[in-house]
């Protein structure tokens, strides 16, 4: 079978994801639709598809699939229309700002029956996997910690940044996924330290652009994680699990394995410099496990409830940023 798909989006995301699918044999690149039409157009022509109107690609019965790759405040009515019209949706973290208005998604897709898949790529990073993998099978023994490193090449431009919904909400939320996914158990109490280290036009408008988070698990398990919007040295993507017989570590990956010796010292290859260098591989297994999803049925590999906790997440640590204090999960509503 291969699968119409239908993208919605054609801004960085959207270009990305539609080159990923254009390559695999899975899917069939069926339209690409956005309001910016010069986008829209340069995509499909890039990729030998249809720009069409976005109600068009979801009313289309001989479309499949749609992947949501628009701005995060159209996914919530996307995904309703989407799950009204039987496709199977594919949509970019995060569900949307707003606790309602993901809660509003889940009704309409759970109404719907649709399959439906939320975006959070780093779960199917081989490095990440393997930690997993050491985790759920023993090998490194009952787990006391999770670390994890997450830091961006380059800042975003303060346009950007006012209309992100903030750090947590835009960056860190694929840190608190894959805190509960690591761990394997839902955290339930945050405490976030936050400021704007980086660039003080961010702290201006009303963002951070570093932190420190303490996540408390309901097994008792900690996560720590360390996030700035900007590493001088590129695109810093860690992760540990320590466990009682040992630990896990998912290392950055670079362009080569090879070490320079000489008589001023020692020199490795240079870290990616961007996340479509750094995640690859994860994005093709993405897709690859969506399209298996979609022709197979069974569990979501990343089901629209479990892109709500993220969410959850983000919104206690901004609170806990905001009061100086730890807050549970379970408070935020």
């Amino acid at each position: 079978m291969t699968i119409r798909i239908g993208v919605i989006g054609a801004g960085r995301i959207g270009r990305y994801h539609a080159s990923v699918l254009d390559a695999l044999g899975e899917f069939e690149l069926a339209a690409i639709g956005d309001i910016n039409q010069e986008f829209a157009n340069d995509v499909a022509s890039r990729y030998r598809t249809e720009n069409r109107s976005i109600d068009s690609i979801i009313s289309d019965a001989d479309i499949d699939a749609i992947a949501i790759c628009s701005s995060t405040d159209t996914h919530v009515e996307l995904s309703i229309a989407a799950a009204k019209a039987g496709k199977a949706i594919f949509c970019e973290k995060p569900i949307s700002l707003d606790l309602n208005e993901v809660d509003r998604a889940i009704e309409a897709v759970q109404n719907a029956g649709t399959k439906y898949m939320v975006g959070f790529n780093r779960r199917f990073d081989p490095g990440h996997l393997a930690v997993r993998k050491a985790v759920q099978d023993g090998t490194i023994g009952e787990l006391h910690s999770v670390h994890i490193v997450s830091r961006d090449s380059a800042a975003p431009p303060v346009s950007y940044v006012k209309t992100s919904g903030g750090m947590f909400l835009d960056m860190t939320i694929h840190d608190f996924d894959m805190a509960g996914y690591i761990a394997g158990s839902d955290v339930v109490e945050v405490f976030a330290k936050g400021a704007s280290r980086v660039n003080p036009e961010i702290g201006a408008a009303g963002d951070i652009d570093t932190a420190k988070i303490l996540l408390t698990h309901a097994d008792g398990t900690y996560t720590t994680i360390d996030n700035s919007r900007e590493a001088a040295y590129g695109y810093d993507q860690r992760l540990e699990a320590f466990g009682s017989k040992g630990a896990a570590i998912s290392d950055n990956v670079t362009e080569h394995n090879a070490t320079l010796w000489t008589k001023p010292g020692s020199s490795g290859p240079r870290i990616a410099d961007f996340f479509i260098q750094r995640y690859t591989e994860a994005y093709r297994a993405e897709w690859l496990a969506f399209a298996k999803y979609v022709e197979q049925g069974g569990e979501s590999p990343v089901s629209i409830e479990a892109g709500r906790k993220p969410v959850v997440i983000a919104l206690a640590a901004m609170q806990s940023m905001k009061e100086n204090r730890p807050v549970a999960v379970g408070s935020i509503k």
